[in-house]
């Protein structure tokens, strides 16, 4: 079996809960979404095909465990949830990245989802697939909104209150866009909320700069 491939690379994770951990990324090409502040455009089309071994021979020389398959969005590709099941079965800690169209009903449970919900200034939060928010499990799942404005930072609130995220997510991501003009504001909002979330910063960004392929 194999898969369409952009990158495959070490590194540290520079979102979510795991920020700052030396991660080994899977990049897979292709997505459905096409968000307007997306900083993985180059992934959208080309890549190769790599057969599953190979792609373990290079995860072994990285030595490093913890694994996060991520995009595009990787769960395009139907080879991908038995390429997770094999890294779970091989004994590494395994992040999946995922924009939220596609269905993670058939991710194996042993994974760990990260999972983005599009806000608005994205262009694409009517394709939101909801029914993903109740398989979260709050013991190990993550979920992202990137916030471009106050306004998209209005729409998480409310998601997080429809969906009772903060009970069925392990942690609430609240990600502004690299770069934007109004993060002390978006992050006085976040401190004024009484949420439980968590500012996000692109971490891979502020040490190596926007252009490069971090998480």
């Amino acid at each position: 079996m194999d898969l369409r491939i952009t990158e495959i690379f070490l590194s540290i994770q520079g979102e979510s809960s795991h920020a700052g951990r030396p991660c080994a990324f899977v990049r897979l090409t292709g997505c459905p979404m096409r968000c307007v502040w997306c900083d993985s455009v180059y992934t959208f089309t080309g890549g190769e095909r790599i057969s599953f071994d190979e792609i373990f021979a290079r995860l072994k020389n990285f030595g490093c465990n913890l694994v996060e398959v991520t995009g595009g969005d990787p769960l395009a590709q139907k080879n991908v949830f038995p390429f997770i099941a094999r890294l779970l079965d091989d004994g590494y800690e395994v992040l999946i990245e995922t924009g939220g169209f596609f269905s993670t009903e058939t991710v194996d449970e042993r994974a760990k989802i990260i999972l983005d919900v599009k806000c608005p200034a994205s262009g694409e939060s009517e394709r939101n697939h909801w029914a993903n928010l109740a398989r979260l499990n709050a013991e190990k799942d993550e979920v992202k909104f990137v916030i471009a404005d106050l306004n998209d930072w209005e729409f998480a609130r409310s998601v997080i209150n429809k969906y009772d995220l903060e009970t069925r997510a392990k942690e609430i991501l609240i990600s502004p866009i690299f770069g934007i003009q109004n993060l002390a504001a978006i992050a006085e909002a976040v401190a004024q909320s009484r949420l439980k979330v968590r500012l996000n910063l692109q971490l891979h960004k502020y040490i190596w700069g926007a252009d490069v392929h971090g998480v």
